[in-house]
């Protein structure tokens, strides 16, 4: 019998993470179904020529407290898929019509070999910013942000302003060979990957033996200044220099983001999050991780949610300085 043809009623099958000529515009599927790709983008481990690649770290070998993060990329890109299909808030417009972003998968390593994993995730992220990729990485512990940084500062001839969001400074002792979230912001100092000079640190509301020169805005004093000071102080720490933005999902208080190893009371709250990243488009943007989310510990959602919600606002940044005639691409 010949095949009958299809109700011309119904939708055409897509989904657009399988389709590799899908690289600008939103996607057609409901929210509900289809593979879970970041924000529905198509997957491409090679990057498949795309300006941006996002991609997972799926790690909680170096975490202090409770582990899950491994499980974080995957939850983050489960719950962006409700963020897509209209004009990303608060700015009005679909980052995707202009940018070209690609999901990269996850980074590979061996969990049974842990020291060789800072090597694995450098050498991942320098073959993608070897096809000069903007990289936006989703963790997995926050580690991960030291052997990114390794790569990127190679691939820029030299170390970058970081802006880190955080209930914790990350700068306890370390002698060079610990993988460790609670250590790496001290190696990347000890190595030359960050200006110290330039860079910050957002929400802490923890004590740590040193600030490794960076400048800290505490909790408390960025819920007084409000938001727009917080950028304000943020733009004027780094200047020019080329930025990395590091958000451990720990700055925002547990009340908004509950799924994390090593909650703090007294965060930020999203809103404010938003608000402020919101404001950081002038900057010379080189990179952004979202790191730390737990998906064990998370109710609803809201913690992936979170995640999934501040890198889309990243990209959106990234869109907007495309449209000023800024290069993405690394």
């Amino acid at each position: 019998m010949a095949e009958q043809p299809s109700d011309p009623h119904l939708p055409r099958p897509v989904d657009r993470a399988l389709d590799a000529r899908f690289r600008h515009g939103q996607s057609t599927e409901p929210n509900y179904s289809g593979v879970t790709s970041f924000l529905r983008r198509r997957y491409a481990r090679d990057g498949g020529g795309a300006e941006a690649v996002v991609w997972g770290v799926p790690l909680d070998v170096a975490v202090s407290n409770r582990p899950g993060t491994r499980f974080g990329p995957r939850a983050i890109r489960a719950a962006s898929s409700i963020l897509d299909g209209d004009p990303f808030y608060p700015f009005g417009f679909d980052p995707f019509e202009a940018l070209d972003v690609a999901d990269g998968g996850d980074c590979v390593f061996d969990y049974g070999l842990p020291a060789g994993i800072p090597g694995a995730i450098t050498a991942q992220a320098a073959a993608h910013y070897a096809r000069g990729t903007h990289l936006v990485t989703l963790g997995g512990d926050h580690f991960l942000t030291y052997p990114v940084l390794r790569a990127l500062t190679a691939r820029l001839g030299g170390p970058v302003a970081l802006v880190q969001f955080d209930a914790h400074q990350d700068t306890w002792d370390d002698g060079g060979e610990r993988v460790d979230h609670g250590t790496m912001i001290t190696r990347a100092v000890k190595d030359g990957l960050i200006r110290v000079d330039r860079s910050v640190q957002v929400g802490i509301r923890t004590h740590a033996p040193q600030t490794c020169g960076i400048e800290i805005i505490d909790a408390l004093t960025a819920g007084e200044l409000g938001p727009a000071a917080v950028a304000t102080r943020i733009a004027e720490r780094v200047g020019d220099a080329p930025v990395y933005l590091s958000f451990d999902i720990d700055a925002l208080d547990p009340a908004f983001a509950p799924g994390t190893g090593t909650p703090v009371c007294g965060g930020l709250s999203t809103r404010e999050v938003i608000s402020c990243l919101r404001r950081l488009g002038g900057l010379d943007l080189k990179g952004f991780d979202v790191v730390e989310v737990s998906p064990p510990y998370d109710h609803a959602e809201v913690t992936a949610l979170a995640g999934a919600t501040l890198a889309s606002v990243y990209f959106c940044l990234l869109a907007e300085r495309k449209a000023k005639g800024a290069v993405i691409s690394l």
